[in-house]
């Protein structure tokens, strides 16, 4: 008689392997690898150019309203493929609603386009 857990085993084998391999892989690469500090070595590495200014300068709001915006409207891109995947089984109702959202995104995009938060300039 099988155990009704018996499905779950390669799922149990696969994470104690994984598991095992992220706390191994770390710790042999810290105790075998080559220790050779320098000067250079421990300078800070940005982009091939060496830094200018310190690392904890302000940054403009811009940039963090640009990020938001990004993440706002790529999460609701996401809401489309259910919606295209059902599609025929939705019907007209399902075709209204999603004007509905669509319509909803445009007016947004409209709107912050209006208050210039998409110009890098200002």
């Amino acid at each position: 008689m099988s155990s009704p857990l018996a499905p779950y085993l390669p799922m149990a084998v696969a994470l104690l392997v994984a598991g095992v391999l992220a706390i191994l892989m770390p710790g042999l690469a810290s105790l075998l690898g080559p220790r050779r500090p320098s000067a250079i070595k421990s300078m800070a590495f940005e982009a091939g150019s060496e830094s200018t200014g310190p690392a904890r300068q302000r940054f403009a709001v811009k940039f963090y309203v640009i990020a938001l915006l990004f993440i706002i409207f790529d999460v609701e891109a996401v809401f489309l493929y259910p919606w295209a995947v059902n599609f025929q089984s939705l019907g007209w109702f399902g075709y209204g609603e999603m004007v509905v959202f669509a319509a909803t995104l445009v007016v947004g995009l409209i709107y912050i386009w209006k208050k210039g938060a998409l110009d890098w300039e200002s």
